[in-house]
C-alpha cells in the first residue's frame, strides 16, 4: 500500500512538472501583436517620402508626423529648406523602372521605344504612335528571347541592356530544350492543374545556356555573338537580371561596342570581352579565376568598362577583401590596384571619368560595426582615399542629377534615421530630417541590442541583435529562439539601418522570451575568407556559430541555455532542421518552414555557386533527410506546395524520412501557396507563436489567435 503511494506521488508530481503552466490569453497576443511594423509606423515621427528632383538640384519630399504631412523645398544654392504648399503627390514626377504600365516592357533611355515578348520573340513598340515591329522571328518555346524563366525566377519582362543612343539590346536567346522539368499540383475541386517549367538542379547535365546577340533596334537586325553559348550565370546572385537589369553588361556610349562577362557554370572562372555591335566579333580581354566563386559586388555589379581611357575598373578578391583594380583594356593588363587594406568596397556607386575619381560604399575601414557602411572617394591610381560620411552608422547615398551633392541617410539598429544633404567633399549643405521616435517610445517600444561576440572557432568576431522582453522579472531566465538565415548570399540581419520592428523578433520576445538573431561566419560583408568557412558544406549552416553566441550571451543576458529554440524560412528552414538534427541536444524547439533541406532539389545555380559542382562536393552528406533519425525535441515543418523557388519535395524527403525513423512531428503546408505563403502568411506566424508557447513557455496559447497584420486595421 505504502509503495503504491509513494509510485502514484511519483506519477502526479511527473505530471504536474510536464503539464501546461499556465496560459496566455489574447490579450498577450494583442500586446506582442502591437510591436509588429503595421502597428508601430503610426508612432514614427520625421519619416521622410521619396525625393522628387527638380532644376538646379533643388528637391522636394514629404514627411510624416504627429500633425500630418508636411512638404518641403530643399535649394542647395540657398543651402534652405522651406515649408511649401506648392507640390503635392499628384504634381510629383513619374516613378522610372525597368518596366511601366500593365505591360512587360522595357523602355529606352530616351523613351521613345519600349522591347517586349510576343510567341517567344522580341519586339519592340513606338511609345508615341503605338506601332509594333518584330526583331526575331526564330525564337520557339524553351528556346525564345530574352525570357526571364529559368529556375525559381518566372516573369514575362524581358531581359535587355538597352545601349545609351537607344538605337540596340543586348539580350540573348536562351536554350531550354532539353533541360529538366520541375512540377507541381494544384489543390481544388476536380481534376488538378499541373504546372510544369524549366527547373535545372545541381549535377544535371544540361542547363539553361544563353546564345548572346545585339540587336540593332531600328532596322530589326540580330547580330550573333561568335562565341559559344554561356551558361546562364551571373556575377551578382543567381539570376541574370538580379540588377534590374541585364547582368554583366557595359556599353560603349555610341553603341559600338559592348562589354560583357561570361562566368562558368561553377562561378570560378570570368572572362571579360568586349564585342563589337556590328559584326558580333568577341575580343578577349583577360580572366580570372578563383578557387571557390566570384562576385562583383554586394547589391550592386561593380565593375565598369571605360572605353574613352581604354580602362576597366575590376572588381576582385583577389587579396582575401573586395578590392577595385584598374586594368588597361587593350592589353587586358593590370595598371594598378586602386583600393586596398582589411576592408571592402561593396558598392561602386559612381565613375567621374573626367576627374578620375571613383564613389563607392566601403564596409570595415572605420572603427565599429563592420556592417556598417560608409561613403568614399579615391582617385583612379589609388591616392587621396576620403571618407564623406564620417557620422557612424550604416549610410545610404542617393545623388542629385548634376553629380554635385548627395543625399545622405545614416542610422543604427538603436539609433533612428538622419538624412542631410551634402556637397561632395562631404562638407554639410544643410540638414533635412530626424527620424523621431519618442512617441512610440511612450508606448513601451525600445529597440533591440547590438551585441558582438566570438564564433564557434573562438576567436573570429561576429555581431548580432538580441531582443529582450520590454517588462522583465529580474528573478527570471527567459528561453531563447535563435531565428536564422544562414545565408550564404545574406545572413540572419539583413539591413543593419534602423527599423522600429524587424519581423515579428520583439512581438515573439513579448510573449515572454528573448529573441537573437546572429550573423555567422559565412556571410558576406567580410573578408574573402570569412565569406568561404562553409563552401562546399553549407550544412554548417553557421550552427557552431549560433551555439557558441547563444552560451556567451548568457553571461549577459538571463537566457535559459536548456530552452533553447531556433526558426528560418528558406535557407533558415534548411538551417533549422539541421539544427535540430545535428545538435538534438542544445536546440529543443524548431520551426523549418520552405527548407531547401536537399540541395539537389534546389536550382542548380545556387548550390553549385556556394557548394561546387555535384562531383566536386559531397551533396549527399549535407541533406536533412539523413539525419532526420536523431531529432529529440520538437519540429514543425511548413512549406507552400506551389513553391516555385524551393520544391516542395525538400520538405517531403524530410517528413519521409522521420516517418521512416518513427518520429513525431508538425507539419503545416499550405496547399496553393508558393515561397512566402502570401495572404497565410500571418497565419504561419501566429502558429509559430503558439508552436514556441506551447513547448518553450510550456504555456498554453489563446485558441486560434486571428493575427492578420495589415488585414485587418486596428484602433
Amino acid at each position: 500500500m505504502n509503495k503504491y503511494l509513494l509510485t502514484a506521488s511519483a506519477i502526479v508530481l511527473t505530471f504536474a512538472a510536464n503539464a501546461q503552466q499556465g496560459s496566455l490569453t489574447a490579450k498577450d497576443y494583442e500586446r506582442a501583436e502591437s510591436f509588429m511594423s503595421y502597428n508601430t509606423e503610426k508612432f514614427i515621427d520625421g519619416t521622410p517620402g521619396r525625393l522628387n528632383w527638380l532644376d538646379n538640384d533643388k528637391f522636394w519630399y514629404t514627411v510624416r508626423n504627429q500633425s500630418g504631412n508636411q512638404t518641403f523645398l530643399v535649394d542647395p544654392s540657398k543651402k534652405t529648406k522651406t515649408l511649401t504648399t506648392e507640390y503635392t503627390a499628384e504634381t510629383a514626377p513619374a516613378q522610372g523602372g525597368r518596366r511601366f504600365g500593365n505591360r512587360n516592357e522595357v523602355v529606352s533611355p530616351d523613351g521613345k521605344k519600349a522591347v517586349f515578348i510576343k510567341d517567344w520573340n522580341l519586339w519592340v513598340r513606338d511609345v508615341e504612335s503605338k506601332k509594333e515591329t518584330q526583331l526575331t522571328t526564330d525564337g520557339i518555346k524553351n528556346y525564345g528571347y530574352a525570357t526571364d524563366n529559368a529556375g525559381w525566377t518566372m516573369s514575362d519582362g524581358p531581359i535587355v541592356r538597352w545601349s545609351p543612343d537607344s538605337k540596340k539590346v543586348a539580350t540573348f536567346q536562351q536554350d531550354q530544350r532539353n533541360v529538366s522539368d520541375m512540377y507541381l499540383v494544384t489543390t481544388n475541386v476536380g481534376a488538378p492543374v499541373l504546372k510544369a517549367w524549366k527547373y535545372p538542379l545541381p549535377g544535371d547535365k544540361v542547363i539553361a545556356t544563353i546564345r548572346r546577340v545585339i540587336i540593332d533596334v531600328e532596322n530589326a537586325k540580330v547580330v550573333s555573338l561568335n562565341i559559344p553559348a554561356d551558361p546562364h550565370r551571373a556575377t551578382l546572385s543567381d539570376d541574370i537580371a538580379s540588377s534590374g537589369t541585364f547582368d554583366d553588361i557595359d556599353w560603349k556610349a555610341d553603341g559600338s561596342e559592348m562589354a560583357f562577362l561570361s562566368t562558368s557554370r561553377d562561378h570560378k572562372q570570368e572572362k571579360f570581352r568586349i564585342a563589337d555591335a556590328s559584326t558580333g566579333a568577341v575580343r578577349e580581354v583577360f580572366e580570372e579565376t578563383v578557387k571557390t566563386q566570384f562576385e562583383s559586388g554586394r547589391g550592386v555589379i561593380n565593375w565598369r568598362y571605360l572605353p574613352g581611357s581604354k580602362e576597366i575598373i575590376w572588381y576582385s578578391e583577389r587579396d582575401n577583401w573586395g578590392h577595385l583594380y584598374l586594368y588597361d583594356s587593350t592589353t587586358g593588363k593590370l595598371k594598378n590596384q586602386i583600393t586596398k587594406g582589411d576592408w571592402l568596397v561593396s558598392k561602386l556607386l559612381r565613375v567621374d571619368e573626367k576627374n578620375r575619381v571613383l564613389y563607392f560604399m566601403g564596409n570595415g575601414r572605420e572603427p565599429g560595426n563592420p556592417y556598417f557602411s560608409y561613403l568614399y572617394k579615391v582617385g583612379f591610381d589609388g591616392k587621396n582615399l576620403t571618407l564623406l560620411t564620417p557620422d557612424q552608422g550604416n549610410h545610404t547615398i542617393t545623388f542629385s542629377p548634376s553629380n554635385n551633392y548627395f543625399v545622405d541617410t545614416y542610422s543604427t539598429p538603436e539609433t533612428p534615421a538622419t538624412m542631410a544633404y551634402r556637397d561632395m567633399k562631404g562638407k554639410l549643405v544643410t540638414s533635412l530630417e530626424k527620424t523621431n521616435v519618442s512617441r512610440l517610445a511612450a508606448t513601451g517600444w525600445k529597440a533591440p541590442i547590438s551585441v558582438n561576440v566570438k564564433a564557434g572557432d573562438g576567436t573570429t568576431d561576429i555581431y548580432g541583435l538580441v531582443f529582450t522582453p520590454t517588462k522583465m522579472d529580474a528573478n527570471k531566465k527567459y528561453p531563447v529562439i535563435d531565428y536564422i538565415y544562414p545565408g550564404p548570399q545574406g545572413g540572419s540581419v539583413g539591413s543593419w539601418s534602423f527599423s522600429a520592428s524587424r519581423g515579428d523578433h520583439q512581438a515573439l520576445a513579448e510573449l515572454g522570451f528573448i529573441v537573437v538573431v546572429i550573423e555567422g561566419t559565412s556571410n558576406p560583408f567580410r573578408s574573402k575568407s570569412f565569406h568561404d568557412m562553409s563552401y562546399g558544406n553549407m550544412a554548417e549552416n553557421t550552427l557552431p556559430d549560433q551555439i557558441a553566441a547563444i552560451r556567451q550571451l548568457s553571461k549577459t543576458y538571463p537566457i535559459d541555455t536548456n530552452k533553447v529554440g531556433i526558426w528560418g524560412h528558406s535557407g533558415g528552414g534548411f538551417a533549422t532542421a539541421a539544427a535540430m538534427f545535428r545538435y538534438p541536444d542544445f536546440f529543443k524547439v524548431g520551426i523549418a518552414e520552405s527548407g531547401n533541406h536537399d540541395n539537389r532539389n534546389y536550382e542548380d545555380d545556387w548550390g553549385e555557386r556556394y557548394n561546387g559542382l555535384v562531383e566536386n562536393s559531397n551533396y549527399e552528406a549535407q541533406a536533412n533527410q539523413n539525419y532526420a533519425k536523431n531529432l529529440k525535441g520538437k519540429l514543425m515543418l511548413a512549406h507552400g506546395m506551389m513553391d516555385n523557388n524551393v520544391p516542395p519535395s525538400n520538405t517531403m524527403l524530410v517528413v519521409e524520412a522521420l516517418e521512416k525513423a518513427n518520429k513525431s512531428f508538425d507539419l503545416v503546408l499550405f496547399p496553393n501557396s508558393a515561397h512566402g505563403y502570401g495572404p497565410y502568411s500571418s497565419y504561419m506566424m501566429r502558429r509559430r507563436w503558439d508552436y514556441f508557447v506551447q513547448n518553450l513557455l510550456n504555456m498554453e496559447p489563446p485558441k486560434d489567435y486571428l493575427l492578420d497584420g495589415a488585414q485587418r486595421p486596428r484602433n
